[in-house]
């Protein structure tokens, strides 16, 4: 399993708690919903999702956290490539780089911008992660906008609608590419003079 669907299966607050309460120990399903505070019937959505993720395994009546599926999506996260800053370089001004400091945290975006202007500095700053001249699966366009922020889709209907990015239905699915904003090189280790 990819880390950002890891992240994403376990971003639901019913299956992050079955999931905690099976890490503690193996368990039945009256013992979870009894854990968790949970209904019988979102306990077991829950443990069906995360079986269907091979994330846990059962044994007659008990269900346990597969703690190897764990670990091998923890060292899958740990050779991800992370990137720089998002707010360092990259072309941007001063102006643009505080408006970025506002609207991120590390590499996530904290909020959408609901000022245009600023919204703008941030799709930009965003459509920098597509390579120009690629064309990318809706799929792993929205891969790289979950790294930033779990609300991907909307984010990506933003670059569409402010025409950084632009998409194309073919075969049966849509397929995105830069499309405009600025184009630059990674930043360098010195600053310009």
């Amino acid at each position: 399993m990819r880390p950002a669907e890891l992240l994403r299966l376990l971003l639901d607050h019913d299956r992050l708690a079955v999931a905690g309460a099976l890490a503690s120990r193996r368990m039945t399903t009256r013992e979870v919903v009894d854990a968790t505070g949970r209904n019988k019937r979102v306990v077991l959505t829950a443990i069906g999702d995360l079986r269907a993720a091979g994330l846990v395994s059962v044994d007659g009546e008990h269900y346990e956290i597969d703690v190897a599926a764990l670990r091998d999506a923890a060292r899958a996260a740990a050779d991800l490539d992370v990137p720089m800053d998002p707010i360092i370089g990259y072309g941007m001004t001063d102006d643009e780089q505080a408006i970025l400091r506002r609207f991120f945290a590390g590499r996530t975006v904290t909020e959408i911008p609901a000022n245009r202007a600023k919204r703008q500095v941030l799709l930009q700053r965003l459509a920098l992660e597509f390579d120009v001249g690629r064309r990318y699966t809706e799929r792993e366009v929205n891969e790289i906008l979950f790294a930033f922020h779990p609300d991907w889709s909307t984010l990506r209907r933003y670059l569409v609608d402010e025409g950084f990015l632009d998409r194309e239905h073919l075969d049966e699915q849509n397929w995105y590419w830069r499309a405009g904003g600025r184009v630059t090189d990674l930043p360098s280790a010195e600053p310009d003079q």
